[in-house]
């Protein structure tokens, strides 16, 4: 099988024949439909996300069929399709995974980080770990929903009930899946983007945000919760001048560069900031009926499975507005999805 292969941290990806993998016990084996393109991809490459498997396969929002399966798989059937996200597997014995917070478990194991991942053409993955996908996405679209969308979720139910007015710092892949269910759920969205990005911001005030500007400005009106998605430390100040009294600004990135020094008046009268770390199940459950309920509609850039470099690089350059993803085989449900908007 053809799979991009990272051999080295901070090297290009390459393009390799490896061996098919076998199923064994709980596992799928899936052939790749597509993989979508995230920034922990690059954080992994770069040598962010350190101790990464290697060599190792990148790439965890897969939609994938089923191909073959282990001789304790009860739960996918031949020829269905199915999603795998970057929760891997877990321990359920730790105490995270016995509280319900598996997403904090310490023996957890990651899709394309310390399992091999779906820049590929086949990949393996725990029957328990994937997710059943609705059926009125196109492999395309599908994609992002299984990071971007499930990470972006969780930040978003993180921040907290009552919440009227939101802001979405960085509009990329995660935001502006989560600012269509903001605007479904009768939420007013403000969008901060890279300053003088204007294709981005035209892009939000589409996908129904009430405002869209730079992330040097100030909202027309104070926020009552605020989601991080850009890799920013300087950003968290930002947010909380923004923000009421009460506010939350939630972190949604698994990497993040050093927060400045900030006067605490900014975080004082009750204001919250907080991480968010992985998924659970119930996350991606929650997540992909809500997407159907809503008429999600993620915005795509596709590349080729060997153009998985170019992708990576768009993404690092902010040259993706949606969400960049790998078409890796044809697409059976495209006659049967909408066609998935494409950037330029």
């Amino acid at each position: 099988m053809r799979a991009m292969l990272l051999e080295a941290v901070g090297q290009p990806l390459q393009l390799r024949e490896l061996d098919v993998p076998q199923p064994q016990g709980h596992q799928v084996l899936l052939r790749v439909r597509a993989c979508g393109v995230c920034r922990t991809d690059l954080h992994i490459l770069e040598g962010d996300l350190q101790k990464p498997k290697l060599p190792l396969v990148l790439g965890h929002e897969i939609v994938g069929e089923v191909v073959a399966v282990g001789p304790e798989v009860r739960r996918f059937a031949l020829g269905q399709r199915v999603g795998v996200p970057w929760l891997g597997q877990t321990c359920r014995q730790c105490r995270y995974c016995c509280k319900g917070q598996e997403n904090l478990c310490d023996q957890a194991r990651f899709t394309g980080y310390t399992l091999d991942g779906g820049y590929a053409e086949y990949t393996l993955a725990h029957e328990d770990y994937c997710f059943a996908l609705p059926p009125g996405y196109g492999d395309l679209e599908a994609a992002p929903l299984l990071c971007a969308g499930l990470i972006g979720y969780r930040a978003y139910r993180l921040a907290g009930p009552g919440v009227e007015r939101l802001g979405l710092y960085g509009f990329g892949a995660a935001a502006h899946l989560i600012a269509q269910i903001a605007t479904f759920q009768g939420k007013a969205v403000y969008a901060f983007t890279r300053p003088g990005d204007t294709a981005a911001q035209a892009l939000a005030l589409r996908l129904g945000a009430v405002w869209a500007g730079g992330s040097d400005q100030l909202p027309p009106e104070p926020l009552d919760a605020a989601l991080i998605f850009a890799p920013v430390g300087a950003l968290v100040p930002q947010a909380l001048r923004a923000t009421v009294k009460g506010g939350v600004v939630v972190c949604g990135g698994i990497h993040m560069s050093d927060l400045p020094s900030f006067p605490y008046r900014l975080l004082w009268e009750e204001r919250t900031v907080r991480s968010v770390a992985n998924l659970t199940r119930q996350d991606g459950e929650e997540l992909l009926a809500l997407a159907a309920q809503a008429g999600v509609r993620p915005q795509v850039q596709p590349f080729a499975l060997e153009e998985a470099n170019q992708a990576l690089a768009a993404l690092r350059e902010g040259r993706v507005h949606g969400a960049a993803v790998l078409k890796v085989s044809e697409d059976k449900e495209a006659a049967r999805a909408s066609p998935p908007a494409t950037s330029p």
